[in-house]
């Protein structure tokens, strides 16, 4: 049996979910690449007889996990910390960070 062929590439790469032919991916992407930030792989065991049946000469071994749940933003005041650090001229400053935003503050003294 000949190999299946498709006559144009895909622009982006998503995660399959069968496991008994190839995997669909753009050029120079791998089979557990993804456009989506939001998609994350798992492998999987693949059907290779299935594939190998329908004249696939590679088999899609990674499916999609379900999306995760956003982050909640804990509630009241943020975390921060501070440390004393000193500059190249010897002098000491404090350093504040806001650990939930990552800005930070530089007091004198």
């Amino acid at each position: 049996m000949a190999a299946n062929t498709k006559s144009s590439n895909p622009t982006e790469t998503r995660l399959d979910s069968h496991l008994d032919a190839p995997s669909t991916t753009a050029p120079g992407d791998g089979p557990a690449d993804t456009t989506d930030p939001n998609e994350r792989a798992s492998s999987a065991t693949p059907d290779k007889g299935a594939a190998a049946l329908a004249g696939h000469g590679t088999v899609n071994a990674v499916v999609p996990l379900p999306k995760r749940a956003p982050a909640k933003k804990a509630s009241g005041k943020d975390r921060t910390e501070s440390y004393v650090a000193t500059r190249a001229d010897g002098t000491e400053v404090t350093v504040e960070r806001n650990i939930e935003t990552g800005e930070s503050s530089i007091k004198e003294g």
